[in-house]
């Protein structure tokens, strides 16, 4: 497998790493049908522990079977497949070495109190990862929550210990928690800031929500005005996202969040693709669909993302 440029320039960005944590991205960003070109999707199938069974895979039964997601992924010529450990290994023997897998090493869950604060318990560990032959860890942190600060140094600990193992990681960056309200989990000056402590805490891959045109932090809206910062359009705030994410020199996906209609997805990628993104991570908006379905969207996004639609 020969690098392209475009990967070769990326991979130059990370220079602090190991030559295994390189051969990794480098093997996520030369795989499936967006292989070279510098753009990836990927398939996340976490939210039967976020979320439930019945709320995750209901909508499109053939879920419950995590074989149905590997095969989704390999059949759409996507760059990797990121689920929890569970579910990797329900598959890792029949589909080795047929897509990169990324290990979710830390989950939330529906069924705890409202008082419990904002958090992920560590459910996998970095031998499992190299066990199962993944390229990389996943890791959730919610800048904002109480919890924030036990989670920054869980990561900073797993981080250390897949780098030296070569392994690569992301971090999903979900602002939510205490000091942040409903509308400041999406708005543009936590979501630039969310990429930038995924950033400061080591991500190779930095995956965060799509954010809307709301300032929700009253300094940091002061200088978004004086500085007439360009937040208007959604691609406009991809490429803010970019700045802040080391003016691009880390890779970042957006998250597809909750199903919705296929034009908004293809409006949603378009703007990542304008905005100078990397691509997107989308789960919901994938399976949940009927596989037909879900293979033709992934191909449309493929498309968007290599300029031809």
């Amino acid at each position: 497998m020969k690098a392209t440029r475009i990967v070769q320039r990326i991979l130059a960005n990370y220079e602090g790493e190991t030559p295994g944590v390189k051969g990794k991205l480098c093997q996520m960003l030369m795989h499936g049908k967006l292989g070279g070109t510098g753009k990836m999707i990927i398939l996340p199938v976490d939210q039967g522990f976020e979320h439930g069974p019945a709320r995750s895979f209901a909508p499109n039964a053939p879920g419950y079977d995590p074989h149905y997601h590997y095969q989704l992924a390999i059949d759409a010529g996507l760059n990797a497949y990121a689920a929890p450990l569970g579910m990797l290994e329900a598959g890792a023997d029949t589909f080795a070495g047929q897509i990169p897998t990324i290990l979710k090493a830390n989950s939330a869950n529906s069924l705890m109190s409202g008082t419990a604060g904002k958090n992920q318990a560590v459910t996998a560990s970095v031998d499992d990862a190299l066990r199962l032959g993944c390229a990389a860890i996943g890791f959730t942190i919610y800048p904002g929550s109480d919890m924030a600060l036990d989670m920054f140094e869980e990561i900073r600990e797993m981080r250390l210990e897949a780098a030296a193992k070569g392994v690569a990681t992301v971090i999903w960056s979900y602002p939510r928690g205490e000091s942040i309200s409903k509308d400041g989990e999406t708005a543009i000056d936590i979501a630039a800031y969310a990429a930038q402590i995924a950033a400061l805490l080591g991500a190779h891959i930095i995956k965060i929500k799509l954010s809307t045109d709301h300032l929700e932090l009253p300094e940091a809206k002061k200088v978004y005005e004086e500085q007439k910062i360009d937040i208007a359009s959604q691609a406009e705030r991809v490429k803010h996202c970019m700045e802040a994410s080391f003016a691009g020199r880390r890779i970042v996906v957006f998250s597809g969040g909750a199903k919705k209609g296929a034009d908004s997805v293809y409006d949603d990628a378009r703007a990542i693709r304008d905005g100078g993104g990397n691509g997107s991570i989308i789960g919901r908006n994938s399976f949940q669909r009927d596989r037909d379905d879900a293979l033709d969207m992934l191909g449309k996004l493929i498309d968007i993302y290599k300029g031809k639609a």
